[in-house]
């Protein structure tokens, strides 16, 4: 984008310049020619009022050389009079001017041609430095205006591409291009949408799975309660249908179960194995200067070579969430950490806040749910990130307040698995200034 900006620029200006510097060129070379002959006229000129006013007619040949120039030869012919040659005679090939004479002749005055050339070079050097002067100024402006409209560019294309694999942070970046200002409000706006329609998918989902199982345990049993009256079991019709009811709710029950784990699959389609090590170094990039400004610090624990199946958008959206709540919610260090239990890598966001409120606890997830005055929407759409890649995010501990997500992957090393909040491997340290 860089390069294509800087090349257009450059091409204006380039013809910009040749179609002014290429008239001003030949402008200045007839221009040059121009001041010769008005100074070699005004000299034969002056020669013509010397000749016109020596009424003797016995020419001073001291007045008529004045109006030689040095290196030039003045030649004056006049009926009836010798001529009159005057300068340097061994001049060839020169510029020359001629004149009549008031009582009669001619006079021509003839000066070397680098009179001529060397203005008019000089002349054109200067207009070439002007238009090259031009050229520099341009591509400069050229450097400056391609940068301001590439990097905003290249942000707003992988905002839109970070919003397409499933990160719905709002960038609060601008860019002071009004344009440019207007695409970014959009994706934030479109972020926020998608974000909102995820989790009232994710609620709806679970609302349906939660109704439909219900209905169908209390079909079940209504069935099963049926089978034991004797009437019912006594006669052989009865029994048959109220047993084909009881396959029928189980086939349900699994039709249910299969379109679930359908829909869970086809959501985490884009799992890949993420590097944990370059993803927590990107949040600890992110969050520690934010951190920082509150005085506050982030310790960063995560071993080498840790690898987790996951969407590393969906991924880095939920760790966001979880390291958001703790900055805002929190107090004191806040802690991102890597561990292996039961097969499974346990990443954990911990802070030393005084926690979640007893009442909330079993709520924390639910959306519309906060302890202060934010939306209640970052949990529960962290949960339903984690979720949609196969993985699961729980509140480890209530005060200070740990939250742990669960996700496949693998810690290679000696390492064993841990009891909750055990941390293993490297430890990286981001501290914020007393």
């Amino acid at each position: 984008m860089l390069r294509r900006v800087l090349l257009s620029v450059l091409a204006v200006v380039a013809a910009t310049a040749l179609a002014l510097g290429l008239p001003l060129g030949v402008v200045t070379w007839h221009l040059v020619g121009d001041r010769l002959d008005a100074d070699l006229t005004a000299r034969l000129e002056s020669v013509d009022a010397a000749l016109a006013a020596d009424v003797s007619q016995a020419v001073d040949d001291r007045r008529l050389t004045l109006a030689v120039p040095a290196g030039g030869l003045l030649s004056v012919r006049r009926p009836g009079h010798a001529p009159i040659v005057l300068g340097d005679t061994g001049l060839v090939g020169g510029y020359t001017r001629e004149v009549a004479l008031t009582q009669g002749g001619t006079a021509e005055l003839e000066v070397p041609m680098s009179e001529l050339s060397a203005p008019r070079r000089s002349a054109l050097l200067w207009v070439a430095g002007a238009v090259a002067l031009s050229l520099l100024v341009g591509a400069a402006v050229a450097v400056v205006l391609a940068r301001r409209l590439s990097s905003p560019l290249r942000s707003v294309a992988d905002r839109a591409a970070a919003l397409g694999a499933g990160d719905f942070r709002v960038a609060s970046r601008r860019f002071g291009i009004a344009e440019l200002d207007r695409v970014a409000d959009v994706l934030d706006a479109a972020a926020r949408d998608i974000a909102a329609l995820l989790g009232r998918e994710r609620d709806l989902a679970g609302d349906i799975s939660h109704q439909l199982r219900t209905r169908l345990t209390g079909i079940r049993l209504l069935l099963e309660e049926l089978d034991t009256v004797p009437s019912v079991r006594d006669d052989a019709d009865s029994a048959a249908a109220v047993r084909a009811g009881l396959e029928q709710t189980d086939q349900l029950v699994a039709v249910v179960d299969a379109l679930l784990a359908a829909a869970r699959s086809r959501r985490a389609a884009t799992v890949s194995a993420v590097d944990l090590g370059r993803e927590t170094a990107a949040l600890a990039a992110e969050w520690e200067p934010r951190l920082r400004r509150a005085g506050r610090a982030l310790v960063v624990r995560c071993p080498s070579g840790a690898v987790a199946e996951a969407t590393p958008m969906r991924l880095r959206e939920a760790l966001s969430s979880l390291l958001d709540n703790a900055t805002r919610h929190g107090a004191g260090t806040v802690t991102l950490s890597a561990r292996q239990d039961s097969g499974l890598v346990v990443l954990e966001v911990a802070d030393e806040g005084a926690g979640i409120p007893e009442a909330l606890v079993g709520h924390v997830f639910d959306r519309g749910v906060s302890t202060a005055a934010s939306t209640g929407i970052g949990l529960g759409l962290a949960r339903a990130l984690v979720e949609a890649d196969g993985g699961r995010l729980e509140l480890r501990r209530r005060a200070p307040a740990v939250f742990a997500v669960f996700l496949p992957g693998r810690i290679p090393g000696p390492l064993t698995d841990g009891a909750p909040g055990e941390l293993a491997g490297p430890v990286a340290v981001v501290p914020s200034p007393r």
